[in-house]
C-alpha cells in the first residue's frame, strides 16, 4: 500500500461514522520515507491516534559520527525531536470536533533523555508522534485527513527529518555536548569528585515552572573560587575549569536568595545530560545522586530505619518500620535508608525540605529534653558516619544551623549567586564559638538490611481490567486501584518518565518480583533490560512515549506503592 491508496482509503470513509477510521491502521510506502498508522483513536475526543514515520538512512542521510556511541546518538535523537516537534506544532491546527487536526509529538524538556519518540541508526531514523484524526461531530473528514496525511505530513518529515534540511552545526553541538556531559561524568570519581560546575554556568532558571535559562541582565555566571577549581580534558569543547565538588560531607551556606537552592537545584539535575544553551552543559554529577526530603503522609513498608530514630513509645520495632502515615522525621529517615539500599553515593538536601528535628538538636534542647526521650538521633550526628561507613557523600544547602561546621569537609558560601570556598572560615569559627552540643550516638549504624518485596502486594488489577496502568501527570501513576504520589521527588522531571515507570512496575512485577528477590535486585534486573533492549521491552501497548530514567525513581514509585508489602531478606 502507498500514499495513493491511502488517499483513496480517506476518501471512501468520508462522512461515514469514526469507527471507520480502523480501516486505515496498516503500512504505506511514501516513496522517501514509511508511514505506520499504529493505532486509530476510538472517536474525536478519545487519545489521538499513534502513528510512525521511519526514513531509511540513504535518504535520511545523517553522517555516522552523529550517532557513533550512545551519547551522541542521544544528542542527535534530542535534537531531531525538538525539530519534529516544531515542525508538528506548525502543521497542527484545529480542524473539527475533539481533537480533529492535532498533530504533535513527545516534546523534550532542557534535559537530553533517551526517547522511544525518536531512534536513530545504521539503517534508519523512527519517529513516533500523534494525529487528531478529523471529524465533524463523529463523522470523518476524508478530504481534510488526506491532506494532512498525505501532503502535509510529507512536508513535515522532508523540513525536520531529511539531514540537508537541518543545521549541521547545531547537530554538532548536540552530538558535542551531550558526549562531553558523559566523558565528565564518568571521570570525576578518578578526581575523588561527585559533583562538577564549569565556570561559564548559568544556573538560575526563568522561573519554578519554566526551566529554560534565566537570560536577563541579573544573571551572574558561575565562576570557580581558585581553592575548589579542577581542570578536565573533554573530547570536543577541550579543556575546562570549574568547581569540583570533592566526596565527603558539603556544606552550601549564605544569605536568603543568594543562590545556594538554586545550585543543589542544578547540581541534582545533572545526573542528566542538558541540550545546547541551557546553561547546566557542564554542571554534572555522578549518576548515583538521589535528593533526600521530608515527605510527611507517606507509606513506609519494612525499612529499618534505626539508625536514625530508635525507643519509640509502646516499644514499636524501627528496625522493620512500617506505617500508612510517616511524620517528617520518619519519612525523612525512611527516604535515606531507602536510597542506602538502591546503592546511593550522594544525597542532596536542602533544610527548607527537610524536618527541622530530624536534622539538629541544638544544646539548649538536649538539655531540656534528655536523649532517653528522644528517640531521633538527628542528621548531624550521623552524616560523617555516613560517609566513613557506608561510603555515601553528602551535599547539604544549610543556613540556619553553624553546628554543621563541625561535621563539614567543605564549605561553600553563596553570595549573590557568586560561590567562595568559606572552609577556613567555617573551621576558625567552629574552633572559637564551641557549641557544647553533644553528639547522641550509642551505636554505629550497622549493615544495610535488604527487604524482599512480596508479589502478591503489587496488584496492577482494576476491575475486569487485569493490567490497569496509567499516569495522571508526571507525579502520579494509577496502578490498578492505587495511586502512587511521586510528587516529592525532585529528580523526576518528565511525564515520559512516569508512564515508563508505571510500566516498569508491572513488567518487575510480571518477571522478577517473585517473593525471593531483594529490591535492589529486582531494580538491577529491569534496568539490565532496558539497557539491553531498550525501554521498549516495557511497552504494553503499541508507541509508548517513554522517558529513560534511573532505578532510583523506579525504586521510589514501588516503595510509595501503598499496598507493598515485605519481608526481610
Amino acid at each position: 500500500m502507498d500514499r495513493e491508496y491511502l488517499r483513496k482509503e480517506l476518501q471512501r470513509i468520508d462522512g461515514k461514522g469514526y469507527p471507520a477510521y480502523k480501516d486505515i491502521r496498516g503500512r504505506y510506502d511514501f516513496s522517501a520515507f514509511t508511514l505506520f498508522i499504529d493505532s486509530v483513536q476510538g472517536d474525536p475526543f478519545a487519545a489521538p491516534s499513534r502513528l510512525r514515520v521511519r526514513i531509511p538512512q540513504s535518504v535520511a542521510g545523517y553522517p555516522s559520527h552523529t550517532y557513533r556511541n550512545r551519547s551522541r546518538r542521544v544528542g542527535l535523537e534530542n535534537y531531531l525531536l525538538h525539530s519534529f516537534c516544531r515542525a508538528l506544532r506548525k502543521a497542527g491546527r484545529p480542524r473539527g470536533s475533539g481533537k480533529s487536526g492535532l498533530m504533535q509529538a513527545d516534546q523534550p524538556g532542557q534535559e537530553m533523555l533517551e526517547r522511544t519518540a525518536m531512534s536513530v541508526n545504521d539503517e534508519y531514523v523512527e519517529a513516533q508522534f500523534m494525529i487528531g484524526l478529523p471529524a465533524q461531530g463523529r463523522r470523518i473528514s476524508g478530504s481534510i485527513a488526506a491532506r494532512m496525511l498525505c501532503d502535509e505530513l510529507p512536508n513535515v518529515v522532508e523540513g525536520s527529518l531529511i539531514h540537508r534540511n537541518n543545521d549541521s552545526a547545531l547537530i554538532t553541538r548536540y552530538c558535542a555536548v551531550s558526549e562531553d556531559a558523559d566523558f565528565l561524568r564518568t571521570a570525576l570519581p578518578g578526581k575523588g569528585l561527585v559533583a562538577f560546575v564549569a565556570d561559564g554556568s548559568v544556573l538560575p532558571r526563568i522561573s519554578g515552572i519554566d526551566e529554560r535559562p534565566l537570560r536577563d541582565g541579573r544573571v551572574v555566571k558561575w565562576r570557580s573560587p581558585e581553592e575548589i577549581r579542577v581542570s578536565f580534558n573533554l573530547p570536543n569543547a577541550g579543556r575546562v575549569s570549574g568547581t569540583g565538588i570533592a566526596a565527603g560531607v558539603t556544606l552550601v551556606v549564605g544569605g536568603g536568595f543568594h543562590g545556594k537552592s538554586t545550585l543543589l537545584e542544578a547540581l541534582k539535575r545533572g545526573v542528566y545530560n542538558h541540550r545546547p544553551g541551557d546553561g547546566r552543559e557542564l554542571v554534572i554529577t555522578i549518576p548515583r545522586a538521589v535528593e533526600i526530603r521530608a515527605e510527611d503522609g507517606r507509606r513506609v513498608s519494612g525499612v529499618n530505619i534505626s539508625p536514625f530514630i530508635n525507643n519509640l513509645p509502646f516499644g514499636e520495632d524501627t528496625s522493620a518500620f512500617s506505617t500508612e502515615n510517616a511524620s517528617g522525621s520518619t519519612s525523612q529517615a525512611a527516604n535515606i535508608m531507602e536510597a542506602l539500599e538502591m546503592k546511593a553515593s550522594l544525597l542532596f538536601i536542602d533544610e527548607d525540605t527537610a524536618a527541622t528535628n530530624f536534622m539538629i538538636r541544638d544544646r539548649r534542647m538536649q538539655a531540656l529534653i534528655s536523649k532517653e526521650g528522644e528517640p531521633i538521633t538527628p542528621f548531624i550526628d550521623r552524616v560523617q558516619e555516613m560517609y566513613t561507613f557506608y561510603g555515601v557523600s553528602t551535599i547539604l544547602v544549610m543556613g540556619g544551623s553553624g553546628d554543621y561546621f563541625d561535621v563539614a569537609d567543605r564549605v561553600i558560601g553563596m553570595d549573590v549567586y557568586r560561590p567562595r570556598d568559606l572552609t577556613k572560615q567555617a573551621r576558625r569559627l567552629a574552633a572559637e564559638f564551641r557549641t557544647e552540643r553533644r553528639r547522641e550516638i550509642k551505636e554505629q549504624c550497622g549493615p544495610l538490611i535488604p527487604r524482599i518485596p512480596l508479589p502478591e502486594s503489587i496488584d496492577p488489577k482494576k476491575g475486569k481490567k487485569e493490567v490497569s496502568v496509567k499516569i495522571r501527570d508526571h507525579t502520579h501513576i494509577q496502578f490498578g486501584t492505587e495511586v502512587i504520589d511521586l510528587s516529592a521527588i525532585g529528580q523526576l522531571i518528565d511525564t515520559g518518565q512516569t508512564r515508563a515507570i508505571g510500566d516498569a512496575l508491572w513488567y518487575a512485577k510480571k518477571h522478577y518480583i517473585d517473593g525471593k528477590a531483594t529490591i535492589s535486585e529486582v531494580l538491577d534486573k529491569v534496568m539490565r533490560d532496558i539497557e539491553r533492549e531498550g525501554l521498549a521491552v516495557l511497552s504494553r501497548r503499541p508507541g509508548p512515549d517513554y522517558a529513560s530514567f534511573r532505578h532510583f525513581e523506579l525504586g521510589s514509585a514501588l516503595n510509595r506503592l501503598r499496598s507493598l508489602h515485605v519481608r526481610r531478606g
